[in-house]
């Protein structure tokens, strides 16, 4: 049977997500509804994506009995308020990063998963794709040696855009690009807690950061490095340095489809899509959501590609570079 899915959220990554799952073969994936606080939006996109039922409130998905998985593409500051409407309602949740504002929201969510014995991921669309399988399997194999040294970069000129300059809508390059850089350093280090986290930045009039760069220190003194920016272009690139050579995951290092181990290059080339994206080879999401559909088949509550633990980790790692940075967010007091 197919894994049916409900949309939240009428934005451009459910648009973009909506575009991947025609990837897929329709007998494992079908979107059966959309939802977004305006019924007229929600038609428009339902049309457009050919999705046979539009609700005009998140609420309407949530007592839906004929969803298996609800995909969760509002903006960040409303992740923790509306997972946790999903959650408790018993719905099984693949929410876009970052996961909430903090690690305490973080924390309440993962809580609410396990109350409620429902499946729970952080869509780290990063960790699904080919490249990066491959990467995990050359490190289990220690094909570069002793691991020494990681870096990873993402820097995208993004100042005109509101949602990532605001402090209300979450803005700042550490919760929207440099998530990514993280994500992939703990991934490399299989989700250990790095002994010392450095961390400086500038900051926009805002009061959310525009670059950064962050060192950490791993146990057997292995370190890692990486720079994000909302005001810069970056390589966007990520290596893996070891005693024997490296891996070097070409950018853009977040959805990335071209690896060099030690000079040799392979390509892992994505579906093509049947409308024009938003995002960089956003066909690449059509991976998180087989990863999905595969743990709901077997009855995981969550994904080992990207663990809850991985999540409450990298945030608990994002609050401690905005306590150093200086940055504040409302959700922080509450």
């Amino acid at each position: 049977m197919a894994t049916r899915w409900g949309i939240c959220g009428a934005g451009k990554i459910s648009h973009d997500f909506s575009v991947a799952m025609k990837t897929l073969p329709p007998e494992d994936h079908q979107i059966e509804v959309i939802a977004s606080r305006s019924l007229e939006r929600s038609k428009e996109f339902a049309k457009k994506h050919g999705i046979p039922k539009a609700y005009g409130s998140y609420e309407e998905l949530a007592n839906d009995p004929d969803i298996d998985i609800v995909y969760l593409g509002v903006l960040h500051t409303e992740h923790w308020r509306v997972g946790l409407l999903f959650l408790k309602a018993g719905k099984n949740v693949l929410c876009e990063k970052p996961f909430a504002m903090n690690s305490r929201q973080v924390k309440d969510l993962v809580t609410a998963a396990k109350q409620n014995n429902v499946f729970l991921m952080e869509a780290i669309w990063s960790r699904c794709f080919p490249v990066h399988s491959e990467v995990r399997r050359l490190l289990a194999e220690e094909a570069v040696g002793e691991l020494k040294l990681v870096k990873a970069y993402f820097g995208s000129p993004q100042l005109h855009i509101p949602r990532s300059v605001e402090k209300e809508l979450g803005g700042g390059a550490l919760l929207d690009i440099g998530v990514y850089c993280l994500q992939f350093i703990l991934m490399v280090f299989n989700g250990e807690r790095p002994e010392s986290i450095q961390a400086m930045g500038v900051l926009l009039d805002s009061g959310v950061d525009e670059s950064v760069v962050v060192v950490m220190k791993f146990s057997r003194n292995r370190m890692a490095f990486c720079a994000f920016s909302i005001a810069a272009r970056l390589p966007n690139d990520a290596v893996i340095a070891g005693t024997k050579g490296s891996i070097k995951v070409l950018g853009p290092m977040h959805c990335p489809t071209t690896l060099v181990v030690n000079d040799k290059e392979m390509k892992y080339p994505l579906p093509e899509p049947c409308l024009p994206l938003n995002f960089t080879n956003s066909t690449g999401l059509c991976y998180e959501a087989e990863e999905v559909r595969q743990c709901l088949l077997k009855g995981l509550k969550e994904s080992p590609r990207m663990p809850l633990a991985d999540s409450v980790l990298l945030t608990e790692i994002m609050d401690e570079i905005r306590k150093q940075v200086g940055v504040a967010f409302s959700q922080d007091s509450q």
